[in-house]
């Protein structure tokens, strides 16, 4: 092939997907090749899209104020939502709930690779949130004039930041990603996103006060909500619902949830106490030597695990970054919750009726056994599921609101 032919046919290749694409993907393409380049030739390995990485930080124009007064235009950059995760859940939930406040919300999806199903994006969107009216549009065709702008994984703050500024940024955090990673430079570029200046708006207090104090980032927290008509007392008055297990959250696949601590713990429990029952649920398992006998539920329905709860005497729930939803839940139910001690979980559940222990199998196990042991009475188990009545998601959506206002406010006065 010659030279001419090479060039001519390259031309031919860009304009092809110039025209299938539109200029902005092919601006994109370009950036990701010239990362690429700098990276040695191969793509590098990272959770962050390679243009985004090095594209230079966009900002808003002078002249361009967000409204302050009535229901606001909300962009929300999120990966695509056929994500199985609790996050992707909690996300999709509270765009539902500012939307029931008058808010008007937009999707636009971060497709990372090379595979970019828009429609299935789409798909799965109004299958899985039914409740969520939001559109759902590919990030790469832009982002239309809003009031305010939020990024909802470290990966979509870099896409924020270098994406065409169409509203105040906002950065929702579920968790302290950068502990997702051994030392690593993912670790590090997931860090580097809360020092990007967006207002923070956190799940749970732990997260607000970490970020504040060791990046200097403005944030207003929100506990997680409850679904009470899911998760509620199953049992009257009277006792007549007999509960006896141990039910824990056994997510292998997810590290941060301490899957092999917990393992340890429940082997003491089942060594002490084998006439308890076991449940684990959270996710499929194929363990070929267990050490001990158990219900093995893999990932349920919220009625399912409210089912499972109701049978249970108490939970184990291990976080070792953010806390879960389960402490909440579980209480709902009347299942009492035992989580490792530590500044992340006592800072995001201030619950009189929950259990701390050491993250030590041996101090676990005891915390769970003291509660076999004194399960209490219907009537205490009435009162631990209303200890958590006032986290009805109503509540977050006025946190939400909060959090928007004051993000907005600060930017404001910025931006004299």
């Amino acid at each position: 092939m010659t030279a001419v032919t090479s060039l001519r046919n390259r031309g031919q290749a860009v304009a092809a997907v110039a025209r299938r694409d539109g200029a902005r993907r092919l601006m994109a393409r370009s950036l990701r090749t010239a990362a690429d380049r700098v990276a040695g030739g191969e793509p590098p390995p990272l959770a962050v899209r390679a243009d985004h990485l090095i594209a230079p930080a966009a900002d808003l124009d002078r002249e361009w104020r967000p409204n302050r007064s009535g229901p606001l235009v909300i962009n929300w950059i999120t990966n695509p939502p056929n994500e199985g995760s609790g996050g992707m859940s909690t996300l999709m939930r509270s765009i539902a709930l500012l939307e029931g406040r008058g808010h008007q919300c937009r999707i636009a999806v971060l497709f990372k690779g090379l595979r970019r199903d828009l429609a299935d994006a789409r798909r799965t969107a109004h299958e899985r949130f039914p409740e969520v009216r939001a559109t759902v549009d590919d990030l790469d065709d832009g982002l239309r004039p809003a009031d305010a702008v939020v990024a909802t994984a470290w990966p979509t703050a870099y896409a924020l930041r270098a994406t065409a500024r169409t509203g105040v940024p906002f950065y929702l955090v579920q968790d302290h990603e950068p502990s997702f990673y051994p030392a690593s430079s993912d670790a590090v570029l997931a860090e580097e996103t809360y020092r990007f200046g967006f207002h923070g708006m956190t799940a749970g207090r732990w997260l607000a006060g970490k970020l504040d104090r060791d990046h200097g980032m403005c944030c207003t927290a929100f506990d997680l909500g409850v679904d009470l008509a899911t998760y509620r007392l199953a049992e009257d008055a009277s006792g007549s619902g007999r509960r006896n297990g141990v039910v824990f959250y056994a997510r292998p696949d997810t590290p941060r949830r301490g899957f092999e601590l917990g393992m340890a713990a429940l082997a003491l429990i089942a060594r002490r106490r084998p006439d308890v029952p076991i449940h684990l649920v959270g996710q499929r398992l194929s363990l070929r030597h267990p050490g001990f006998a158990f219900t093995n539920h893999g990932h349920c329905s919220p009625a399912e695990l409210a089912a499972i709860y109701s049978a249970c005497t108490v939970g184990l729930v291990l976080s070792l970054t953010n806390l879960s939803l389960l402490p909440a839940e579980l209480l709902a139910t009347g299942c009492i919750p035992v989580m490792n001690d530590g500044e992340n979980t006592r800072a995001s559940f201030t619950n009189r009726h929950a259990r701390f222990a050491r993250p030590d199998p041996e101090a676990l196990a005891a915390a769970v056994e003291a509660v076999l042991e004194d399960p209490g009475t219907p009537a205490a188990r009435a009162e631990a599921a209303a200890s958590v009545g006032s986290l009805a998601w109503e509540h977050v959506a006025d946190r939400l609101e909060l959090a928007l206002g004051r993000g907005i406010d600060r930017w404001l006065a910025d931006h004299p």
